[in-house]
């Protein structure tokens, strides 16, 4: 564990018990029932490892298109690195074609390159929705459980649990959510997960923790995960209190957090104490986040462009100048960094409120998501959609 938060009581009030049992996925358990989300060039194994330092849970790698995995890209093959303590290493594929999906985890397998394999249903991009996949292909309800045969089969040979990430579906007026958790739990997944919103809302407005509520009732037999809107350990535990699911999902609200997961695994034990960091405790925190980047990408010079885009999470609702964080924008080198940080006032305390609350990009919703024509007529695959999906994985790389 990092000495980066608070450490916890040497002795826990008598009255602390967990909130939640422990999250078993397969079998993997965390004490702590909580599931870091794969985002697009964030969640690299220098994210993870930060994160893992603070608490408990599963890590799951950014998205890895199958067939580029199949295929073999330095891409791809960069993107499903771990390092050696990452245990267990979580995965997440995306597909539109059963056979490509089922080879991929079969790869997976045979090479030994996780113990968890995740695939994505939930991906609310254009370029990828245009094609019929991510939040748009359970609308094609055979598609969907055909994937999610094909990937079971093939990970049950390693023993590897499978599990699905979803949305609500396509719009409000094409839900797609119970029909895929019923499918998902029938055809042998480990897990479900949720996020709370339809593919037009993107990350706009609110998320419907009650849609999580419904899918909990409806979907009995393995653990179902909630995710949307997740800003912070009592979110965590509301949402549980709400929808009863299983486990949270945590996505945007960990960006410049990393010591979230040292909240969630506080409050899921039962404890009251919560990570509120001065700036001393950040700074010393990015510039960790930065040395781990350098390390993965072996080029310090990389790591620190990588770093650029973390500075706004981190010092959000800090007082620090619009020059220096133009220059932390800039910053080419370790050496660069330590300066810049060095001549920051960082006796300054945790500011509270402006510190909290949403981060990241929520976008606008879409009046219109954009779909292959004739895509939401009927919900099996046919004609001119059948090679649209064919077609999807050749254009969406490892993001």
């Amino acid at each position: 564990m990092s000495t980066l938060h608070a450490p916890a009581p040497a002795t826990a009030p008598a009255t602390a018990a967990p909130v939640l049992a422990p999250l078993r996925i397969g079998p993997h358990v965390s004490p702590t029932p909580v599931v870091l989300a794969p985002m697009a060039g964030i969640t690299n194994s220098a994210f993870r490892t930060l994160c893992r330092e603070h608490g408990e849970g599963f890590y799951v790698s950014e998205m890895v298109t199958s067939r580029a995995l199949v295929e073999r890209t330095p891409e791809s093959m960069r993107l499903v690195t771990f390092e050696p303590h990452e245990r267990p290493r979580s995965l997440q594929l995306y597909g539109v074609d059963p056979v490509t999906v089922a080879a991929a985890v079969r790869m997976v397998v045979e090479e030994d390159l996780a113990d968890h394999v995740d695939l994505n249903f939930g991906c609310p991009v254009p370029k990828v929705t245009r094609k019929g996949g991510g939040a748009a292909l359970p609308w094609k309800a055979g598609l969907f459980r055909s994937i999610v045969r094909g990937a079971v089969r093939e990970a049950s040979r390693g023993g590897l649990p499978l599990t699905v990430k979803m949305r609500k579906g396509v719009d409000d007026d094409h839900l797609t959510y119970l029909d895929a958790g019923r499918a998902a739990e029938q055809e042998g997944a480990a897990a479900v997960a949720l996020h709370g919103r339809t593919a037009s809302q993107h990350y706009s407005g609110q998320a419907d923790w009650d849609a999580i509520a419904r899918l909990k009732e409806t979907v009995t037999s393995i653990p179902v995960l909630g995710n949307g809107d997740v800003w912070s350990a009592d979110d965590a535990l509301e949402m549980v209190r709400r929808t009863g699911c299983d486990g949270v999902v945590v996505g945007r609200g960990c960006l410049g957090r990393p010591w979230l997961f040292a909240d969630l695994q506080a409050a899921f034990a039962g404890r009251p104490e919560r990570h509120r960091p001065g700036l001393a405790v950040v700074a010393a925190t990015i510039r960790r986040h930065a040395e781990l980047l350098v390390e993965h990408y072996g080029d310090e010079l990389r790591g620190c462009r990588d770093i650029r885009k973390h500075v706004a999470w981190y010092f959000k609702g800090y007082t620090v100048g619009g020059d220096l964080r133009s220059r932390l924008g800039l910053v080419d080198s370790l050496a660069a960094l330590d300066e810049l940080l060095a001549g920051m006032d960082l006796s300054q305390p945790y500011p509270g409120a402006p510190a909290e609350g949403p981060r990241g990009r929520a976008g606008s919703p879409q009046e219109r998501v954009a779909l292959p024509e004739g895509w939401l007529d009927d919900r099996e695959l046919t004609g001119a959609a059948l090679e649209n999906v064919r077609q999807a994985e050749l254009s969406v790389s490892g993001g």
